[in-house]
């Protein structure tokens, strides 16, 4: 490989989403809340690959779906500097960072087992309550927890 050729550590897409800058310990959280592993699109997911911001970082890429911000966002909670790229004609048309819902709905298990979500069917409810540590509390019996320790249902 020569000083002037760059290569990519991923293909190209055509038209998508990619979810770039994702911590490597939370690219598999970000699957799951995602709910990647259910599509049938062309999915490609890059572990360990090398940052020059983060030293590594992981990535996402879905061909031929636009994911809503409400959704990508969502990722926040887990990816606090995750880039967004909306991909058309191989060309970035979007590009945007993510935004900590105020609220968070159904995605993170209450870690506490008297809590009335854990014990009756109903979505999980969790608000932000620092934004700068990424730390959410229950709705329901106040129990919190950083995110980096939330259990991803």
């Amino acid at each position: 490989m020569t000083q002037n050729k760059k290569e990519l550590a991923v293909a190209a897409l055509r038209a998508g989403t990619v979810i770039d800058r994702v911590p490597c310990e939370a690219l598999f959280k970000a699957v799951r809340i995602l709910g990647i592993e259910k599509m049938t699109n062309n999915v490609t997911i890059g572990n360990n690959l090398s940052s020059h911001r983060l030293g590594t970082k992981g990535i996402i890429k879905v061909a031929d779906i636009e994911f809503p911000e409400n959704v990508l966002n969502r990722i926040a909670l887990i990816a606090p500097n995750a880039k967004i790229n909306i991909i058309r004609d191989y060309e970035v048309a979007e590009k945007r960072r993510v935004v900590l819902p105020d609220e968070i709905i159904g995605i993170v298990k209450c870690g506490n087992p008297k809590c009335i979500s854990n014990n009756e069917p109903m979505r999980s409810h969790f608000s932000v309550t620092d934004r700068e540590n990424v730390t959410i509390r229950c709705h329901y019996c106040g129990h919190s927890v950083k995110a980096h320790e939330a259990i991803i249902d």
